[in-house]
């Protein structure tokens, strides 16, 4: 099937009753322990200081070290306003950040020591996060107050590298040179829960669960276009992670809001962990790329995701996946349900050759591979046999999705070698501009789904150059 023109009548007849059911696996999703401890540890008596001028890192680490060393506990604040560099939660320990308490970022990298992580699908070297679970069991991040991450530091240098970078033909390495500081990590941790805070202007990701499980990020809100729109303010990025819970979140950033992701390329096809297990419920994005995003790191594969009770207002797209023909792996066995989207961009984009600029690294002639950084030697390293870098999407359920006001109802590419197949559209509707359009894809299934499209075929081109010049400004 080529084109989604011939779906019309299809889509507005058919009419069967269906239900879609929830998988028995959901249950057993999101941290499952936390930290009982009830002693308190105030970081002032450690030498916390609300004061702007003073960077409080080693006073509040050392508050976290003393609750850790006697069995756990709470680390909390007097009301008043703190600079911190990186911390890191260690096991036992809740991190509370209470109302009247403001946590800002250091705007200073030195602040924020090197580590062994993967950013975008590659691992390397890179700046811890704000604030860190390494390598730790049963620990906690909560409060109703602010975590302001103040990350225009990050985008400044970003968009001064960019400008060079893209000259030279660099643009597929720059996201990595830069390095970014996120504000939180969650890595090779288990049994953790992040908790109503609310997060502002991240650097790069605001939130990355990383090699980890049984997590519960619950009630957090996201803040990144405040104080202007720093680029790959991912919302929550899941990340080769296993039996998480996303609930009751607020995010409105600029970039992917939910994103599942699983390594990149040779080195995700090394690593070979996947995103599985995932439930997201009861929760909004506003701003942002997609709501919920599979992709562009999908080496590890990207399976068994529960989405329910979501809704959407002005952002990019809707449900969307995003891959390459290098990067591999399998997106599949996913519930998208129960949800209310107006005025996305795509409704549904799905595309399996996404952003060849960004997508396929290629080392510009006067460059020794064997002088570059090692990041640089991974992303251009081939992926052999070819075949193993072709990803799949399969076996998606979609059941009582209405969306509203959308520019394009369908954006989807897939492969001539690997079809978008088994989509099945129940009980749900798109009203939009435009149809929009369909290569590569199989065995799509539409029972009780319904189009409304309003534009009139010279508009619909109008439309279609001038989101041409959008994506040539990328």
């Amino acid at each position: 099937m080529k084109k989604i023109c011939s779906l019309i009548l299809f889509f507005v007849y058919v009419s069967v009753s269906s239900q879609v059911a929830a998988p028995a696996w959901i249950k057993n999703v999101g941290a499952k322990t936390f930290p009982s401890s009830k002693r308190f540890f105030l970081a002032n008596d450690f030498g916390a200081a609300s004061d702007t001028a003073i960077v409080s890192t080693k006073a509040i680490q050392s508050a976290i070290d003393k609750c850790a060393s006697i069995g756990g506990g709470v680390v909390r604040f007097s009301p008043g306003v703190y600079v911190t560099g990186s911390l890191f939660i260690k096991p036992n320990v809740e991190l509370r950040i209470d109302d009247k308490v403001l946590i800002l970022g250091s705007q200073n990298f030195d602040d924020y020591p090197e580590i062994q992580t993967r950013i975008a699908g590659i691992e390397t070297s890179w700046p811890a996060a704000l604030i860190n679970f390494m390598n730790v069991k049963n620990a906690a991040l909560t409060g109703k107050g602010i975590i302001n991450a103040r990350g225009k530091f990050c985008w400044d240098k970003y968009w001064n590298m960019r400008k060079d970078y893209d000259k030279k033909g660099l643009r597929w390495v720059v996201d990595y040179d830069a390095k970014r500081v996120r504000t939180v990590l969650v890595q090779n941790s288990e049994q953790i829960t992040i908790k109503d805070l609310t997060f502002k202007n991240a650097g790069f990701w605001t939130i990355q669960l990383l090699y980890s499980s049984y997590l519960t990020v619950n009630g957090v809100v996201i803040k990144n276009n405040e104080d202007g729109s720093g680029p790959s303010t991912d919302g929550i990025d899941v990340d080769s992670s296993t039996w998480t819970l996303i609930e009751n979140c607020d995010i409105d950033c600029n970039d992917d809001n939910f994103c599942l992701k699983a390594g990149r390329d040779w080195d995700g096809l090394r690593v070979n962990k996947p995103t599985e297990y995932v439930v997201i419920r009861k929760c909004i994005a506003r701003r942002g790329a997609g709501l919920v995003t599979f992709g562009s790191e999908t080496s590890g594969s990207i399976r068994h995701i529960y989405c329910t009770d979501l809704s959407a207002k002005h952002t990019d797209n809707g449900l969307r996946i995003k891959s390459a023909t290098t990067r591999g792996g399998t997106v599949e066995d996913v519930y998208f349900v129960n949800s209310v989207l107006d005025s996305v961009r795509n409704a549904y984009q799905f595309n399996l050759n996404w952003y060849p600029a960004y997508s396929y690294s290629e080392l510009p002639k006067g460059y020794n591979i064997d002088s570059v950084p090692q990041h640089w030697r991974a992303l251009v390293q081939k992926v052999t046999p070819p075949e193993k870098g072709i990803p799949y999407a399969k076996n998606f359920y979609i059941n009582n999705v209405k969306i509203t006001n959308a520019q394009k109802a369908f954006e989807v590419s897939g492969l001539e070698n690997s079809q978008i197949e088994n989509f099945n559209f129940t009980n749900s509707s798109v009203t939009a501009a435009i149809l929009g359009e369909m290569v590569f894809t199989k065995n799509w299934v539409y029972k009780n789904f319904t189009t409304s499209i309003s534009q009139k075929p010279e508009e619909k081109k109008k439309a279609e150059g001038i989101e041409v010049q959008e994506r040539l400004k990328q």
